[in-house]
């Protein structure tokens, strides 16, 4: 390649993709199958642990989302108000998230497309410019909580020396430096994750030793459903926390950063394979690390009278004042895994970014223009926010709570295009969904939607008054559900009937 000194903003000419070849990690060939693989064939090559670890990465990375900042807050609540009671509800909300995760893989790994790329094909022009719009709401709702929890730990390791302010400029300069990473290789990425992730274990499981919970109830709460009135609010969060809708068109684009041929039945099994191998691995531990923190505040604040005041920016010092200082500070322990989720997910966040504005809009832009401006339009709300909240933990909690529901109210623009496609026949081939996970899929996203539409509910009862707002939100409402319905509508028509959109590809 010719060398240039200034870097152009537009890339070539070619359609936008989420990697380019000399980007993708090589897989093929790195194990002696060639001799007695037919690679256009039904079966997957016998199982390599060197496959595996030449596959892992995508599925960590995916992960984050479910131990971002948001997350960690539902944990804490849930622990403090429900105690151990919720924990069966945990482990089945990580099983759904799975479930649409490898979705979400299947359907990149088959197609070499990811979902926003998909999207604009499948849809109209008005129906896809939607849905980017909805998503990247999401997107920014998410940003907001997360490079918020990275600004608090912050002030807490400087003994409240930063206000929340210099943490948000701190965490998005941060952000572009471990992005530059990418560009020394996907694998540098992904190793920097695996010690983020790495580092919230060590912290959340440092506290659960300091703690000691109950092993009995913990036990008991995991296998032993329960749900009552008084934690129904929790529970909703629980589950709404755990589908993050950017996160289902990430996990799409991740996995491309193999090299895979699609059009190599054997190798596309071959990847599925290690691919839900590696995301199953990745869930199983983010579910640990939620289970650390939930069974902590579940043993030291369950039934007290502070449990319902818990929240990111005050759960570090409630919890030094329970069980002291220790050799290392709790309050310290704390700040350290939560920094560690929010620099993670900020840094997830805007690689989602990245793909879901250059897959919807076919930008052709350089990936650290993308990803300018992808952070500019997190960073800028989030500065206001700052400003604004720095001295309200109140006010703060409260806007957390406006952000859980702007991100579940965006679920169905993510699960309904990504069923939508896995079961078409003509884009999905052989690898497309059957009637059984289609039903079952179907059923989880109904699920969900009625979780979160729930959630909705319950918040415009208690925060919509006046004339004036509550007939702006019935209008919005009205369209929003019209919106839902025509994508279901489409998603019936096309599954069914096999009706294409004008010029779309076909695959």
């Amino acid at each position: 390649m010719p060398s240039d000194q200034h870097q152009p903003l537009l890339a070539s000419d070619e359609q936008e993709t989420a990697y380019d070849p000399t980007e993708k990690v090589h897989v093929v060939g790195v194990v002696d199958d060639q001799d007695h693989f037919d690679e256009y064939g039904d079966k997957s090559p016998p199982f390599s642990w060197r496959k595996l670890w030449l596959f892992t990465g995508p599925g960590f990375l995916m992960s984050i989302a479910f131990l971002d900042p948001g997350n960690l807050e539902g944990d804490l609540q849930a622990g403090a108000i429900a105690g151990y009671s919720l924990l069966w509800l945990l482990l089945w909300a990580t099983a759904i998230g799975l479930l649409i995760q490898l979705l979400s893989a299947r359907l990149g790994v088959v197609t070499g497309r990811h979902l926003a790329e998909l999207c604009r094909e499948e849809y109209p022009n008005w129906a896809g410019k939607l849905l980017w719009i909805m998503t990247e709401l999401a997107l920014i709702g998410a940003d907001i909580q997360e490079v918020i929890g990275s600004a608090i730990a912050l002030k807490i390791l400087t003994i409240g020396f930063l206000p929340l302010w210099a943490g948000v400029l701190i965490t998005a300069f941060d952000c572009f430096i471990f992005l530059f990473l990418e560009n020394y290789g996907v694998r540098k990425l992904e190793a920097l994750f695996a010690v983020l992730i790495a580092i919230m274990a060590i912290s959340f499981a440092w506290m659960f030793g300091e703690t000691k919970p109950n092993m009995k109830e913990l036990l008991v709460g995991i296998v032993v459903p329960k749900l009552n009135s008084k934690t129904i609010q929790q529970a909703v969060g629980v589950v709404g926390c755990i589908i993050m809708p950017h996160n289902v068109f990430l996990h799409s684009a991740l996995v491309q950063s193999r090299e895979i041929d699609p059009r190599k039945t054997g190798r596309v099994r071959e990847a599925i394979k290690y691919y839900s191998i590696e995301s199953t691995i990745a869930l199983a531990i983010s579910f640990i690390i939620n289970l650390f923190v939930t069974t902590v505040f579940a043993k030291a604040f369950f039934g007290t009278a502070i449990a319902d005041t818990i929240g990111l920016g005050n759960a570090g010092q409630f919890l030094e004042d329970k069980f002291g200082g220790g050799v290392v500070p709790i309050l310290y322990i704390w700040a350290v895994g939560l920094l560690a989720a929010g620099q993670s997910s900020t840094i997830t966040g805007t690689y989602a970014g990245q793909f879901i504005m250059g897959g919807f809009l076919d930008l052709r832009l350089k990936k650290w223009a993308r990803a300018l401006i992808t952070r500019s339009c997190a960073i800028v709300p989030t500065l206001i926010v700052a400003l604004i909240f720095d001295s309200s933990e109140d006010t703060l909690d409260s806007l957390n709570e406006w952000l859980n529901v702007l991100q579940s109210v965006q679920i169905p623009f993510a699960l309904i295009p990504l069923l939508c496609l896995v079961a078409k026949d003509d884009l999905m081939g052989v690898f497309k969904i059957g009637p059984f996970l289609k039903t079952i899929s179907w059923l989880v996203a109904a699920l969900v939607i009625a979780i979160n539409g729930y959630l909705l509910q319950q918040f415009i009862v208690e925060e919509v008054s006046g004339v004036v707002f509550t007939s702006i939100v019935i209008i919005f409402t009205a369209a929003y559900v019209a919106f839902v319905v025509y994508l279901i509508w489409r998603s019936i028509t096309v599954s069914t009937f096999g009706f294409l959109k004008p010029n779309s590809q076909v695959i």
